[in-house]
């Protein structure tokens, strides 16, 4: 089973009640987003630099820091305007960036620290500039879906990579993954 982006990102919103009210927020407050985005970048970016392995990953490939830094620019800043309203466009991009998570190996051991970092961050800067909490409870919802997108991409890639090597069915799989788990206390 291949992951429907818009489906998830429906179920995610329910999940984790992102509202209306929440679009309306962040977007009132795209530009302040879009003023901290580059800050942000650096707090992310260094904290999974401090990490042997993740520096080693973000510094694999000549440029991939430069386009990671733009790539983290363009999400952060795609969270308080929605892109299409937190439709389809936006679910897709969500999927993608996961996908490219797990191609370049940034677990979800490093990816959900480092956002607990710059969300922690990001509510030192709301205080500062005297925002509502409102605004850093709706920027903590938007982070925990767009973290699900991350997390996500890790297990149906994981899935699908054993379902396909194995010929195993779904159902199979998934009674095993609970057998496993069930005996690993």
């Amino acid at each position: 089973m291949v992951l429907d982006p818009q489906v998830f990102m429906t179920t995610m919103e329910k999940r984790i009640a992102f509202s209306d009210s929440d679009k309306a927020i962040l977007k009132a407050n795209a530009a302040w987003g879009s003023s901290i985005a580059l800050q942000m970048a650096e707090v992310f970016y260094a904290y999974l630099a401090r990490d042997p392995e993740m520096n080693e990953i973000l510094n694999a490939k000549e440029g991939r820091m430069h386009r990671l830094n733009e790539t983290f620019i363009e999400w952060f800043g795609e969270m308080f305007t929605g892109m299409d309203n937190w439709g389809s466009a936006y679910a897709a991009r969500r999927w993608r960036i996961g996908l490219v998570h797990v191609q370049i190996g940034i677990g979800p051991q490093h990816v959900v620290p480092a956002m607990a970092t710059v969300v922690n961050e990001v509510g030192k800067q709301l205080k500062s500039s005297g925002l509502s909490d409102d605004l850093r409870e709706s920027l903590g919802r938007i982070c925990m879906i767009d973290l699900a997108f991350i997390e996500q991409a890790y297990v149906e890639v994981s899935s699908q990579a054993v379902l396909r090597e194995t010929g195993w069915t779904e159902g199979l799989f998934k009674r095993m993954i609970s057998t496993g788990a069930a005996g690993m206390k």
